[in-house]
């Protein structure tokens, strides 16, 4: 009885440390480019997208097709930059404890 004792101590830090992360989600950023930098998408935790900036350079009639497709290689960007860093982060949140198959941290 001692183990499950000290399981389910661990499951409540490992809750705890859930709850904190994901309270830090919400004032975490990542920024992702694309075309050199013509194209910047901001992302918050959740994945929402907060911004987007276009370089003046890129605003021509012409280049409509170019502008959007950069957008979402920007986007694209931001968001496997975002992922990387709530992998990186789970691992400290869940102490080494393995987790289920296929469970994904909710954006």
């Amino acid at each position: 009885m001692k183990d499950l004792g000290q399981m389910m101590q661990q499951v409540q830090e490992m809750q705890a440390r859930m709850q904190e992360f994901q309270a830090r989600l919400a004032s975490v950023f990542v920024t992702g480019n694309a075309g050199g930098g013509l194209v910047s998408m901001t992302l918050n935790g959740k994945g929402v997208m907060t911004g987007c900036t276009i370089d003046a350079s890129l605003i021509q009639p012409d280049d409509k097709e170019i502008i959007e497709d950069l957008i979402v290689a920007a986007h694209s960007d931001a968001r496997d930059k975002l992922e990387k860093l709530i992998s990186e982060e789970m691992k400290q949140v869940t102490g080494g404890i393995p987790l289920p198959p296929g469970f994904q941290m909710p954006m």
